[in-house]
């Protein structure tokens, strides 16, 4: 479990807050979607939950250990991070992007291959066509797919999802959507997840954490939030969806 305790984080000295007093926790298993609009804080307690950042107050305790205690690249090798941008390295191919954490913890070449076998099938792409073509050879689609399975690479206990669908077409969109749902189920990984997009929320999550301008919202199941929002922000900005959903209900 990851629990934020009155987490906040300011990068000017106290001027202005990124997050301001943050407290919630994410339960082992589950998908945890962050949901908000750009600047209001969802990649910075994704950077602050893998010490790419240090918060200015309050803490971050990971099955119970303050994390700010904790070595930073100890901490990073148990939360993989799948990068907004996919981040893959251009020049090197798709099994050595793939596998650069299992080298750089001195993996055996054949434990190394059999995991990027592995994780190739897992995302749904060959290992043996995939191997030595580089990033730029792949689609939007394809890249991410690597990028999920480069951060299950050293097999994290917690996965971190910065908004890594966003700027693919929304037939690609859902399709990956559809099989982050299959893989969570196979693995049993917790899952954090960001988005802007209030449809991929309710897609994926098993709860939803609302935050706006800095500030933590509601956090809640589907049910929850749609049937008794708490504040006039999330009322408003789950109007409109709460009609569609009901409207495609009505069609079925």
């Amino acid at each position: 479990m990851i629990e934020y305790q009155e987490v906040s984080k300011s990068y000017d000295k106290g001027h202005t807050y990124a997050v301001l007093n943050i407290s919630f926790d994410v339960r082992e298993g589950e998908t945890l979607v962050l949901l908000g609009s750009s600047g209001c804080g969802k990649t910075t307690l994704l950077k602050l939950t893998n010490r790419l950042i240090e918060p200015t107050s309050g803490s971050i305790e990971l099955n119970g250990e303050d994390i700010s205690q904790l070595d930073p690249i100890l901490l990073r090798r148990r939360i993989g991070y799948v990068f907004q941008g996919i981040g893959l390295f251009p020049h090197m191919s798709i099994e050595e992007n793939t596998t650069i954490i299992p080298r750089l913890l001195g993996w055996p070449y054949d434990k190394r291959k059999q995991s990027f076998n592995d994780l190739m099938n897992l995302v749904g792409l060959d290992p043996i066509s995939y191997a030595d073509r580089y990033p730029k050879e792949l689609s939007g689609g394809q890249q991410q797919r690597i990028g999920v399975a480069r951060a299950l690479a050293a097999d994290p206990e917690y996965l971190l999802m910065d908004e890594p669908f966003g700027a693919l077409d929304a037939l690609t969109r859902d399709t990956l959507q559809q099989e982050l749902l299959s893989l969570k189920e196979r693995l049993q990984k917790t899952i954090i997840f960001v988005t802007h997009d209030i449809f991929e929320a309710l897609t994926l999550a098993d709860r939803i954490a609302i935050l706006h301008k800095g500030n933590l919202e509601q956090i809640g199941t589907k049910d929850d939030i749609l049937g008794n929002p708490r504040t006039d922000f999330v009322r408003n900005l789950f109007e409109k969806p709460a009609r569609q959903l009901a409207a495609y209900k009505d069609l079925l």
